[in-house]
């Protein structure tokens, strides 16, 4: 397995997960310039001309900080496109993102062959989300140059396969850039990720708790607060299947373990979103991998902490092989 060369030099193989409403141009570019993929999505900048002003200030500033730190260059950053027939901007985004020539594109609510071939028009490398090995596969026939496998534990929509069986099914074909993203909130699991067969981990939830991020005071105690434990699996509030924080949900006057189930069909992402429901607002979608996040700092010192347990995980598996392989020439 190989990187392309726009991801071979990151400081840390991860990619930033797109954050619907939190992820901003603070947090991409604190991201960028710590070394990992920062990521937004689109329909984060309302109105539409904001979108223009936010690719224009990311381009300068990352370009700034490279001048600035040629020994450290800033990692690309990633716009997320919701590719579902119900947006209604996806045409208009994708054009201020050929204007900006975003280098990456995240897409997800379905695979599309002609947004595939818009980005590769100006050279970005398209990603696509898939919680299974059926629309991996569906992706890259429609031209994805990678995959985010979606595994259970994995914050906003996500699926409930493990990974170590979704990884599996994928790569026994793929063999093309791979990210992870499921419940992975340290730097010794992201050495895991790559372990079982990613090139990448995809990390969302923890980057809630950072001080650039677009989130309440109260959201950020939720992540701080919570585990595993709290969080809830359910369609009810966008149609799909996602990780909700239960505290959130009991907040919202609604029972976390008696929830009924949504119609998929109800799903819309016109002009930006359901803004007027409340999922958007109120109920805060976390994924099971914030165990390990036990306070609100600045994104670069997160990012920080997981290369240093990343060293420290490899460290020790580097020892337990030399250990191993001593034991079997003996």
């Amino acid at each position: 397995m190989s990187l392309p060369p726009i991801l071979a030099d990151l400081r840390l193989p991860v990619i930033a997960s797109p954050l619907f409403l939190i992820s901003n141009p603070d947090l991409v570019i604190a991201q960028c310039t710590a070394g990992i993929v920062g990521s937004f999505p689109s329909l984060n900048a309302r109105p539409l001309s904001l979108l223009d002003e936010w690719l224009a200030r990311i381009n300068e500033e990352l370009a700034a900080w490279d001048r600035a730190h040629p020994e450290t260059p800033a990692a690309p950053f990633a716009v997320n496109q919701i590719v579902h027939r119900s947006n209604d901007r996806l045409d208009q985004d994708l054009a201020l993102c050929e204007k900006h020539k975003v280098p990456l594109v995240i897409t997800s609510l379905g695979a599309r062959e002609e947004v595939n071939q818009a980005a590769h028009r100006w050279g970005a490398l398209t990603f696509h989300d898939v919680i299974d090995d059926r629309f991996a596969r569906k992706a890259v026939e429609k031209g994805a140059d990678g995959l985010i496998a979606v595994a259970a534990g994995a914050g906003g929509h996500a699926g409930t396969l493990s990974p170590f069986a979704l990884v599996r099914e994928i790569r026994s074909w793929f063999s093309g850039p791979l990210a992870l993203s499921g419940a992975i909130g340290s730097g010794h699991a992201i050495l895991a990720a790559q372990a079982v067969g990613a090139d990448l981990a995809y990390i969302g939830s923890a980057f809630i708790a950072t001080s650039e991020a677009n989130a309440s005071d109260a959201y950020k105690a939720g992540v701080v607060e919570s585990s595993a434990r709290d969080i809830t699996y359910t369609n009810l509030f966008t149609g799909v299947h996602g990780n909700y924080l239960r505290g959130s949900i009991a907040a919202a006057g609604l029972d976390p373990d008696d929830l009924p189930h949504a119609d998929p069909s109800a799903m819309n992402f016109g002009s930006g979103g359901n803004t007027g429901v409340k999922a958007w607002r109120d109920i805060w979608g976390c994924g099971q991998g914030i165990g390990a996040i036990d306070h609100v700092q600045p994104a670069a010192d997160l990012i920080a902490g997981f290369l240093r347990e990343y060293r420290e995980a490899l460290t020790v598996l580097q020892g337990e092989t030399m250990r191993l392989n001593l034991a079997a020439a003996a």
